[in-house]
């Protein structure tokens, strides 16, 4: 399916779905993107049970974005598929075109009637000629572009205070291995805390399947503070193209009494930094039922950005 373009598209704009792995990964290599929207990621959400589509949308120029899509059956009846975090833009264009691009997308997946497809972008500016069902979702990002002093440089005031604490407490830090019997416990820590605070998050099986789908040791990376032989805290970081997310942190009451999150999470940036990554997506924030966590994220002096929200 194509439609006519016009604004800053060129020519005849078209789904194409014969988009293969290496293509994308190496788009994804140029262009930081949310974790939704990696190869593997999807890999991981078909392990477990998910119908995963992709679709580069392109016009006469070349590709212009790309999208992936899960897509799922309702009540046994309206199937409904959805963008999330996406598409992601190859290219700077004006809300029209992204709105143009959007409606191609809605209209080209060919889904069996009934259906409903909702787009999520990572984009502050709203597209046009569609409709807002849902407010955006807001989280930090921190540009790994610069360097660890400038990046130091922009911690607030209490949080540098309290990675220097750290610092100076004689916490031991050290790589978690990424082999799946060794960080199991994270996982299980994790579903723990979970269940406590009565909060979602995506199945802790998604971990293994998502490096499972890399192929790759460094797509994981696992930091953790012990006093003594006692661990005390952990961050984990997904890493996709030249982007990671912080995908899972435990904190005990020591943890917490000692800064040891501001200190893993620093180390994290230079390692981060060393494996390529330019982005780091610090996840959503939440003011309201989640005031401290939220306070931690944005104390790193990143970005603070609410996307536009899920359009229909």
């Amino acid at each position: 399916m194509s439609i006519k373009a016009d604004s800053s598209l060129r020519g005849e704009m078209r789904l194409s779905f014969e988009i293969d792995r290496a293509t994308w990964d190496a788009e994804l290599r140029r262009h930081p993107a949310a974790l939704q929207q990696d190869w593997s990621y999807g890999e991981a959400l078909a392990e477990l049970g998910a119908d995963v589509r992709r679709v580069a949308l392109e016009d006469d120029q070349g590709r212009l974005a790309l999208a992936q899509i899960t897509v799922r059956r309702l009540a046994g009846l309206w199937t409904l598929a959805v963008c999330t975090r996406g598409p992601v833009w190859l290219r700077p264009l004006d809300p029209a075109a992204k709105g143009q691009t959007l409606k191609l997308l809605k209209r080209g997946l060919g889904l069996a009637w009934p259906h409903v497809t909702l787009a999520t972008p990572d984009d502050e500016t709203r597209p046009k000629g569609l409709s807002r069902v849902m407010t955006g979702y807001s989280t930090v990002l921190l540009d790994l572009k610069q360097d660890l002093t400038d990046l130091r440089a922009g911690f607030e005031g209490k949080w540098r205070n309290r990675l220097n604490a750290a610092e100076k407490s004689g916490l031991k830090t050290a790589q978690n291995s990424v082999k799946l019997a060794q960080y199991r416990w994270l996982l299980q820590t994790e579903e723990g805390q979970r269940e406590e605070r009565g909060y979602k998050a995506t199945p802790a099986a998604l971990v293994p399947a998502f490096q499972t789908a890399t192929g790759e040791r460094d797509s994981l990376l696992i930091l953790r503070a012990d006093q003594g032989r006692e661990k005390i805290a952990a961050m984990m970081f997904l890493i996709h193209g030249c982007a990671a997310t912080y995908h899972i942190g435990w904190n005990s009451e020591t943890g917490r009494k000692l800064g040891a999150h501001n200190l893993l999470l620093f180390q994290a940036l230079e390692e981060l930094k060393a494996r390529g990554v330019v982005q780091l997506d610090l996840g959503g924030v939440n003011t309201t039922q989640g005031a401290g966590l939220a306070r931690f994220k944005i104390g790193t002096g990143g970005r603070v950005i609410t996307y536009c929200g899920t359009y229909f």
